[in-house]
């Protein structure tokens, strides 16, 4: 009850007050309330409007705590009405939208913006919170305490941006939704691999956000993407809690019908023909997914779709991605060489993932002795621990080889 209400009831309850925080608390001593006496009065009939009425009833009793001045309480009054006044619920739909736009604004930094949508969207305490980034509680507990100081002290609005702006603002919001899966399902922290709780949580984001904007189709890419992505775990991660390569993976523990749904979100938002970076991405999972096996993925296909993506995104990892592709379609010396030229960016030698694949490359090419120092080189830049585990056993595997020289 709590998962499917708190959104819309802090949603509504911040245009009413017009202050994230004070509507935070309201909906916290409702939600405190509604234990109690639904405990012994019942579940009521509309339990969203219960908890948004109480939750209104708090904040102008907060309200009209806090006025100083005799003109503030009357215009508390006047704006909001008197507490035994009836609720109207107004545009949730509208709310909700307000709301993750709010918490997803520009002039906010992104790193404050996941942490403030999983306190406000999607009802995470604080203390979770912390325990996904794996940082204290207090020291979450002052990100997110700056994050509404700064909604108010600035005057970003709450309010579903005007048409003319609402794609430039949109990506904002995947932004954040994509990165709450990204840090879920490949944590950069910690000995876990997979956050579930972070990941579940994007996709009950994504999934919202497209019941909200049906017509948009990067909304129904993201939400394609993820649960293409999503749906490949069970297979990463063998009995022992070792990492598994996707060429390596028992497809047949893959979630099918997550695949399928996610196959057919992909079909859907292409027909719209407005193409975007999530829908490009969706269509290259729903190409690793509905292959049955690594030889028979259609890897020109993949090829190509990177193409397109590095039009959108002409990043390192796009770069990275793409290599690994043309590797698989033209062999491993095609790919290393796109890998070795990437070696003029800054980026490239601080991040793990590229000295991990070059090195994938170097043995299969029988360029052992290189092969192992690559992978050293990706262990000496600290990588999570499922993946240190995983490419020390590469190492030993590659020095019980003969040596091939270098």
């Amino acid at each position: 009850m709590f998962r499917a209400h708190w959104w819309p009831a802090l949603a509504a309850v911040t245009r009413l007050v017009g202050d994230l925080e004070a509507a935070e608390d309201a909906v916290q001593e409702a939600c405190a309330a509604a234990v109690v006496q639904w405990r012994t009065g019942g579940v009521p009939l509309n339990p969203g409007a219960w908890l948004v009425g109480t939750a209104r009833h708090k904040a102008v009793d907060w309200q009209r705590r806090e006025a100083r001045r005799a003109h503030k309480e009357k215009a508390a009054v006047r704006e909001y009405g008197l507490p035994d006044q009836p609720f109207q619920t107004g545009p949730i739909a509208d709310d909700q939208l307000a709301l993750i736009f709010m918490c997803c604004h520009p002039a906010l930094e992104v790193a404050v913006q996941i942490p403030l949508t999983l306190r406000s969207v999607c009802g995470l305490t604080t203390p979770e919170i912390a325990t996904a980034f794996l940082v204290p509680e207090a020291t979450m507990a002052q990100r997110l305490v700056r994050a509404k100081r700064k909604i108010r002290e600035a005057g970003i609005p709450f309010r579903v941006p005007a048409a003319d702006t609402l794609a430039e603002r949109l990506a904002s919001v995947l932004r954040v939704i994509y990165l709450v899966f990204t840090e879920g399902h490949h944590a950069s922290r910690g000995d876990q691999l997979v956050r579930l709780e972070l990941c579940e949580e994007a996709i009950r984001l994504a999934r919202a956000l497209a019941d909200l904007l049906p017509q948009e189709p990067e909304v129904s890419g993201l939400l394609a993407l993820l649960l293409l992505v999503e749906a490949r775990r069970p297979g990463r991660i063998d009995d022992a809690g070792d990492l598994v390569l996707l060429e390596d993976q028992d497809r047949s523990r893959w979630h099918h019908a997550k695949i399928a749904e996610g196959a057919a979100l992909v079909e859907r938002a292409l027909r719209a023909r407005r193409p975007g970076p999530y829908q490009v991405q969706a269509a290259i999972a729903a190409c690793h997914s509905s292959a049955p096996s690594a030889a028979a993925t259609d890897w020109a296909e993949i090829v190509g779709l990177y193409d397109e993506l590095l039009r959108y995104q002409p990043t390192l990892v796009v770069e990275a991605n793409r290599a690994v592709a043309v590797a698989m379609l033209q062999g491993p010396a095609a790919g290393l060489a796109l890998f070795d030229a990437m070696a003029g960016n800054s980026r490239a030698v601080g991040w793990p993932p590229l000295h991990v694949a070059r090195a994938d490359l170097l043995g299969r090419l029988g360029r052992n002795s290189e092969a192992v120092d690559a992978y050293q080189v990706a262990l000496a830049l600290e990588p999570p621990a499922v993946e240190r585990a995983f490419i020390s056993r590469r190492i030993l595997s590659l020095r019980s080889r003969k040596t091939t020289g270098r």
